[in-house]
């Protein structure tokens, strides 16, 4: 912190807003993620002193090249999350998935316990927690960091479907070999045997409405954020570009050379199966598709327009002319 000392009393974040202090010491965890890397170049540039923490000793150098410090170690260890916080004057946190876990909801729940802890002890004022925009449906456990502290000001960033899932997708796109034919049979009819394969599905998806957003749009959120005066608990959607789920695959599909892709809506119990096959934790599978359940069903979208946000810079066609350089 610029003058040496911990402040207490009064908010920090008003003293940095007026030009009081100079620079912020920040801890930003979630490694070299999508959000994480351009949230701690856009903080560096910004003049504030910024610790990453990965659980990649390879990561190093990386971090190290960007101007930051680099702890290196994992969320799981209470002592080292504390010691990586201690002398911090603002943090954001992210909870990673670890699918070597076979219970995410503890591993979820002893890394929020560290935060909660080392958040305490280093007498940290501002928080940022990246939960998601499903949280209140999923009751997300994050949520539980600001109810268990004190004085601390917290914002907590609820983005939408981040656009680069659809690079998970991109075998669905192609549509090749038999499961292809099928699944291209049932969206396009006898159309699917000359050529017209190759969609997206969920167990969301037609005309469903949904919110996408860009990493790049939650990093520059999360920075107003850290450098805003808020005080006690602030929640903030975060979303790119709103459109219906065949308008989605449309626009992909028109960058990739299929103006035709549609996004096809499978059941709930078609879903889980699907996530069981690609090898997710039953918990975890489960909670993915209740989460998605409650997109199709309006749920989620009734909660994000209550707090509709003003959108990020990064639109579907935008993202879509990046995802065609790596379409192959």
């Amino acid at each position: 912190m610029g003058f040496g000392y911990k402040l207490t009393g009064f908010d920090y974040m008003r003293l940095y807003k007026c030009g009081y202090l100079w620079s912020m010491k920040i801890v930003v965890t979630g490694s070299l993620g999508n959000i994480s890397k351009p949230l701690s170049i856009a903080l560096i540039k910004k003049g504030h002193s910024v610790t990453v923490i990965s659980s990649n000793l390879a990561k190093q150098v990386e971090i190290e090249q960007l101007g930051a410090k680099a702890q290196i170690g994992s969320l799981t260890d209470t002592q080292f999350v504390i010691a990586a916080f201690t002398g911090a004057d603002a943090v954001y946190c992210m909870t990673p998935f670890d699918f070597s876990v076979a219970d995410q909801d503890a591993h979820m729940k002893q890394i929020i316990a560290n935060y909660v802890k080392a958040i305490q002890h280093a007498g940290i004022r501002k928080v940022i927690l990246l939960t998601g925009w499903a949280a209140e449906v999923a009751g997300h456990s994050m949520t539980e960091v600001y109810k268990q502290l004190a004085d601390v000001n917290v914002s907590e960033l609820r983005p939408a479907i981040f656009y680069t899932n659809f690079y998970q997708m991109m075998d669905l796109m192609r549509g090749k070999g038999l499961m292809g034919l099928v699944m291209g049979l049932q969206a396009y009819g006898i159309r699917a045997l000359f050529g017209r394969r190759g969609l997206l599905l969920g167990n969301y998806g037609g005309d469903d409405r949904i919110v996408l957003v860009a990493p790049a749009d939650i990093a520059a959120a999360a920075v107003e954020e850290f450098e805003s005066p808020v005080t006690g608990v602030k929640i903030r959607y975060v979303g790119s570009d709103e459109l219906s789920c065949n308008e989605a695959a449309a626009a992909l599909g028109a960058a990739i050379g299929k103006p035709w892709m549609k996004w096809l809506r499978i059941t709930d119990k078609q879903m889980l199966q699907g996530y069981k096959m690609a090898g997710l934790p039953e918990g975890l599978a489960a909670g993915m598709v209740k989460m998605q359940a409650a997109i199709h069903d309006g749920t989620v979208l009734a909660q994000y327009d209550r707090h509709k946000p003003v959108l990020g810079k990064v639109k579907v066609k935008d993202f879509a002319r990046e995802f065609a350089k790596r379409y192959i």
